[in-house]
Order: structure tokens, then C-alpha cells, then sequence
């Protein structure tokens, strides 16, 4: 028979379960409002689901606009793996050409909020992150590239403590001209 959990204290009672189930006391000290604690921090580690990228992303300009690339790198962002309910963090860069418009540059950052405030795993957020920009932009190219490192990795399983993960997207003219595809690698790359 399916649970379903439909209030914040139901939540909260589950979670004491699971403190039971690891081994501690939910009743002690320490934990007493960990349940709580926790709720409250999944309102942002989550916040990603109740937003629409089309909500931001289709605030334009067209003044002023150009046809060359924009990029906006060095995105930091935090993540959480589906696979195994840990984090993972790292940076997204971020390049697109413009097709008659432009987006507000915090527009970006907002974007990669969006998928990274959801349970992830970073080469669907990469791709999710392009397409948004090509559908709502309507860019004439996207790229996106993001490096992480995954704490299911380095605390867990292998326990690689240094590896990173790199994932990107390419889009539009990014993925026909390799001239504008490493135009971006170098201006990332400095």
C-alpha cells in the first residue's frame, strides 16, 4: 500500500523515521528540530520546480542588441543527484547569439537556478539549460558547458575526492561552425 505524504508534519514524522533508520535518536538534543531544519531547506534546494524558464526568459531587448556572441560564464550552482539525494556543485558557462534580441544577463543566472534548484542529473540540466535559451531566446546558437564535482562520488562509492565532471550543450550555429564553437572555449578557457 502507497503512503502519501500530504502535509510538512507528515513530513517532518517521516523524517524522524529515517533518523531512526540511520541509527540516532530523533528525540535528542541535537535533532530535536532537525525535521524542521530540513523542510525549510528543501524550500530552496527545490525551488527550482515551481518556476517556469519561460517567465524569465522571455523578457527581451531589442535596442541596443547585436549578433555576436554573448557569454556569461563561471555560473556557480547547486544541485542535488536523483540517483542518491547528495549535492552536486560546480559552474556553467553560458554563450549564445543573439537573434535580433538579447536577455538581461542575470536572466542567465536565473535560468540555471531554475534547473538546479530540482532533483538533477547535470547532463539533463546542461541540455535543459540550451534548450530554454534556443526556445525562448530564439537564439541563432547556444553552448553550454558545465563542470561539477559530484559529493556521490567523492564521499561514497569510488571516492575519487578530485574528479569533475564536464557536460555541454550545442546548439545552432555552436554545433554547425566550429569556428564560433572554439571562439567560446577560449574566452571561457582565460
Amino acid at each position: 500500500m502507497e503512503t502519501v505524504v500530504t502535509n510538512a508534519q507528515d513530513i517532518e514524522n517521516s523524517l524522524k523515521e529515517i533518523l531512526r533508520y540511520i541509527g540516532d535518536n530523533p528525540d535528542r538534543e541535537g535533532l530535536i528540530d532537525t525535521p524542521k531544519r530540513i523542510c525549510k531547506s528543501w524550500k530552496k534546494l527545490f525551488g527550482g520546480y515551481g518556476k517556469d524558464p519561460k517567465n524569465i526568459l522571455t523578457t527581451t531587448f531589442t535596442d541596443g542588441t547585436c549578433n555576436e556572441m554573448v557569454i556569461l560564464k563561471d555560473i556557480e550552482f547547486y544541485s542535488t543527484c536523483e540517483h542518491h539525494f547528495l549535492p552536486f556543485t560546480g559552474k556553467i558557462s553560458i554563450g549564445y547569439i543573439p537573434n535580433g534580441k538579447v536577455v538581461g544577463v542575470s536572466k542567465l543566472a536565473r535560468l540555471v537556478e531554475i534547473y538546479a534548484r530540482r532533483l538533477q542529473i547535470q547532463e539533463r540540466m546542461t541540455t535543459q539549460i540550451a534548450d530554454a535559451i534556443m526556445k525562448y531566446v530564439e537564439a541563432q546558437g547556444c553552448i553550454v558547458v558545465c563542470e561539477a564535482q559530484h559529493l556521490c562520488m567523492t564521499s561514497r562509492g569510488v571516492e575519487k575526492q578530485q574528479s569533475k565532471m564536464i557536460t555541454s550543450a550545442i546548439r545552432g550555429v555552436f554545433f554547425n561552425q566550429r569556428e564560433a564553437r572554439d571562439e567560446f572555449l577560449s574566452l571561457i578557457n582565460n
